[in-house]
């Protein structure tokens, strides 16, 4: 069969590791990496021989888009390329009606135009969603808890560093357990600006403004950073009228690392469908891998 022609929309953390996974598959093939103009001239000794381009236009036949930008760029970029006819993957990850508002956007899109879309591809919202998913089905009453990290989370520390006057920041998930947690940013600051200002700016946005945030002024965030992350998901619940069924899910993870993987083995995934936008639950498992079925059901079910 064909190779899926890939290209990677967006070169930061997640678009490296995208790229990665994408090289390493045998059914995937990367036909280029689109940044934005001011990023062009930057040399990259990983993007030798890959094709660099401001426009996707530019890279010819697209079959998916993995889109590596900040979550809320991705309405809008995810919007654009559908109405082009180019399928899209992304790891979008504001939760609740965030998802629902683009998975309801992109789904009318996607079926006027004959693309097809996954959204919220990472691992969470996104390989998670899918073990809770399972979790519902083996326990339908009870509570699901969502305990993250300790570690680095991603979109968060990319809104800390958007903020006014923030030269570098790094965003930590703390779980206290039960599905609360608490958030620790550490901010580098430009010279002369204001840390207080800083710190409201960043535990209002809607990112920070519903978890018990605290701010902290550092010299050196990268001093810091480790892309180290983690997940507990737990379950209590009901199996028919049978009480007290118990589960537990744990990883302890590289985050960009993993999410560039699913988004890569989405990419496979998603070419698949009917026209139309999915979450991962909604995909087959199968559809995910690069296996053949007979070694699948041999080996694997």
């Amino acid at each position: 069969m064909a190779k899926v022609k890939v290209a990677v929309v967006g070169y930061g953390n997640i678009g490296k590791y995208s790229l990665q996974a994408v090289k390493a598959a045998e059914d995937l093939e990367l036909v280029g990496v689109v940044r934005r103009k001011e990023s062009l001239g930057k040399k990259c000794p990983e993007l030798e021989g890959v094709k660099v381009v401001s426009n996707i236009d530019e890279l010819g036949k697209i079959d998916v888009a993995i889109l590596a930008v900040p979550s809320r760029e991705i309405p809008v970029t995810a919007k654009e390329l559908v109405k082009k006819g180019i399928s899209t993957v992304d790891s979008f990850d504001i939760h609740g009606k965030d998802i629902l508002e683009l998975y309801k956007s992109l789904d009318s899109e996607c079926k006027k135009s004959g693309a097809k879309a996954i959204i919220s591809a990472g691992w969470d919202p996104g390989t998670d969603s899918l073990i809770r998913t399972l979790l519902l089905a083996m326990a339908p009453k009870g509570l699901t808890y969502t305990n993250f990290g300790p570690g680095m989370s991603m979109g968060h520390s990319v809104v800390a560093r958007s903020k006014k006057g923030v030269k570098d920041a790094l965003s930590m998930t703390i779980p206290l357990g039960t599905g609360v947690h608490r958030r620790d940013v550490y901010v580098e600051l430009e010279d002369g600006v204001d840390f207080k200002s800083v710190e409201n700016a960043i535990k209002t946005d809607s990112y920070f403004c519903n978890d018990d945030t605290h701010v902290h002024q550092v010299s050196c965030v990268k001093d810091l950073r480790d892309m180290g992350h983690g997940v507990l998901l737990e379950r209590k619940g009901v199996s028919g009228e049978t009480q007290n069924q118990r589960f537990q899910f744990t990883m302890q993870i590289n985050n960009p690392a993993l999410t560039g993987q699913v988004l890569a083995s989405c990419a496979r995934a998603v070419v698949k469908q009917n026209p139309g936008c999915y979450t991962l639950p909604q995909i087959a498992p199968y559809d995910l891998i690069n296996i053949d079925l007979d070694e699948f059901l041999l080996h694997t079910v």
